[in-house]
């Protein structure tokens, strides 16, 4: 619900300009973006690294129309990229395929995601995938393999209300990079996705316990809902390789800093 709001924010300009121009709009958009310039999210970035927590960085927006936008978007990924290896940032970036061409020339988007990654490798960080609408879903998957396969470090969300998710993270585990699980962002019709909430609940929990079994890949656990959490990491129990908590900015910060004092990576 929250990142449906703040992507409905920032991909509409009257809107972003009525919650950037005026006193109330920028106190609420304080609190769950970082900052509307680089430096702004660089600075946030470095103190919640001090405060134990990792951080992804994301260029908000999505669905450009021309490849002049889409470079665009690339390019400021890439100085993303460049701020964390000059600041030493425990971070990495999440990115949108339709930001970077993807729907309308997905050989763009490919280009721009090569870029990115191969800047990332460089950095010694990683890059996230975003999962858009459905109708994005097979070239996202598809996009991101082969991407993934010729750089080895980059990861990718999956929605749990998808029906196609489970079988989607049996095919991508044996690629390593990180998966990241989170319940889904829009509207979807029945044919596509899961529309009971207790059983996108039970479908989150089935693949967060799928991921947790394998050392294929490494779980990422996007999720504020205790109900969500505790599962988890009982799923961890047993589990010697790496994994994390991933939140929102701005979310449940007091739950963000009991993970970390509890152990848990938290990002």
């Amino acid at each position: 619900m929250i990142r449906s709001v703040v992507l409905a924010v920032t991909n509409r300009s009257v809107t972003r300009k009525l919650v950037t121009d005026t006193t109330v709009g920028k106190a609420v958009a304080h609190r769950f973006v970082a900052g509307t310039e680089l430096s702004e999210a660089v600075a946030v970035a470095r103190s919640l690294n001090g405060e134990g927590l990792r951080v992804s960085l994301d260029y908000l927006g999505e669905h450009v129309q021309t490849a002049d936008e889409a470079e665009a978007a690339r390019d400021s990924y890439l100085r993303c990229i460049e701020s964390i290896a000059e600041y030493g940032l425990d971070a990495n970036i999440s990115v949108k395929l339709t930001q970077l061409g993807m729907g309308f020339d997905d050989t763009v988007a490919s280009a721009n995601l090569d870029a990115i990654a191969e800047a990332a490798v460089l950095a010694g960080t990683t890059v996230t995938v975003d999962m858009e609408e459905s109708a994005h879903t097979n070239t996202t998957v598809a996009l991101y393999e082969a991407a993934q396969k010729r750089y080895g470090n980059l990861g990718i969300a999956i929605q749990a209300y998808l029906h196609r998710s489970w079988s989607d993270v049996e095919r991508l585990i044996s690629l390593g990079g990180h998966i990241r699980v989170c319940k889904g962002a829009y509207v979807e019709p029945a044919e596509v996705a899961i529309q009971s909430g207790s059983e996108i609940d039970a479908s989150f929990d089935a693949l967060t316990e799928l991921l947790m079994s394998s050392d294929g890949a490494t779980p990422a656990i996007a999720t504020h809902d205790d109900a969500r959490i505790n599962p988890a990491i009982a799923a961890a129990a047993d589990r010697s390789s790496p994994w994390e908590f991933q939140m929102l900015y701005g979310v449940r910060r007091d739950r963000q800093a009991a993970l970390v004092a509890e152990g848990h990576d938290v990002r």
